[in-house]
């Protein structure tokens, strides 16, 4: 068995952003001369999410709209008041709806890969989802076979 690791960096442009990372993740897939076997992609990051999803933008709307529903921003979280916290490592950003909208998605994604492509679908691509932007975010693409 082979394993490969790759890390992707990119810098999110906007606070709430949908990125799509399928062509990145499948370039590392190219780079690791594995045609068999499996990609984990990893998120190492605790207010960003990924979903395999439709890239299509009125959908990237609904479902902005249905994590808004769940993790409204103008919500009261207890993790924004930092004056509070006794060992504040935190950065200053009132970011607690944007920890709990990535609680919700998740922080990894598993998909085989056959003859050196990944199994996706046509309508399916992996989206990194930004809460907390602007930032520069890393991937970890980690492909075994």
């Amino acid at each position: 068995m082979k394993i490969y690791k790759e890390k992707i960096t990119f810098k999110s442009t906007a606070q709430v952003e949908f990125i799509d990372i399928t062509d990145d993740v499948q370039h590392a897939i190219e780079n690791s001369g594995i045609r068999e076997g499996g990609v984990c992609v990893f998120l190492q990051h605790t207010t960003m999410g990924l979903i395999i999803n439709h890239n299509e933008p009125m959908l990237l709307q609904d479902f902005m709209r249905v994590l808004y529903h769940f993790a409204p921003i103008d919500e009261r979280y207890s993790h924004d008041l930092f004056e509070l916290k006794k060992d504040n490592k935190s950065d200053g950003r009132s970011n607690g709806h944007s920890h709990c909208k990535a609680m919700l998605l998740g922080a990894n994604v598993n998909i085989p890969i056959e003859n050196g492509v990944m199994m996706l679908s046509e309508r399916q691509s992996i989206l990194a989802v930004e809460f907390d932007g602007s930032r520069e975010r890393d991937v970890i693409v980690h492909v075994t076979g």
